[in-house]
């Protein structure tokens, strides 16, 4: 009896050991499910700001684009006007030009005209406020020149 009795003994040790081992394997199970649950959780929360985040740069990348092509209306405008400030520019230099060339006719024309700075070729004649200030004053010497 003392051999069956030992043999129920061990029987119940491994049994026990048994029973332990399974409920250790079914607890870890249920630790690995709720670190499981937990992840999931956690990267639900985190995809939400992730989607917010991706909303929120995409949001931007449009304004960048709106900016962007508004700088290319602004830049194309620019050009326009620069294109039409060039062509008033040449107009006004030809117009000057033309109005040269008249008065240097009218010089050629009459060599003995008198100007703000006196007789044409008269170096040392009144200047400025000075010419306009004798002009004013001596209208008949004026007259007597021509």
């Amino acid at each position: 009896m003392a051999s069956t009795t030992m043999i129920w003994i061990i029987v119940a040790i491994i049994v026990a050991i048994g029973v332990v081992a399974v409920l250790a394997f079914l607890a870890r199970n249920r630790r690995r499910h709720a670190h499981a649950e937990h992840i999931r959780e956690e990267v639900g929360r985190d995809t939400q700001r992730l989607e917010k985040r991706e909303a929120f740069a995409d949001e931007t990348q449009a304004k960048a684009r709106a900016a962007k092509a508004e700088a290319e209306v602004k830049a194309a405008e620019a050009a326009r006007l620069e294109e039409t400030a060039a062509s008033h520019r040449e107009a006004a230099t030809t117009s000057r030009e033309e109005l040269d060339a008249r008065v240097e006719r009218a010089d050629a024309l009459d060599p003995k005209r008198s100007d703000v700075g006196g007789p044409k070729g008269d170096v040392g004649g009144a200047k400025g406020n000075e010419a306009r200030q004798t002009q004013a004053e001596t209208p008949t010497t004026h007259q007597h020149r021509l």
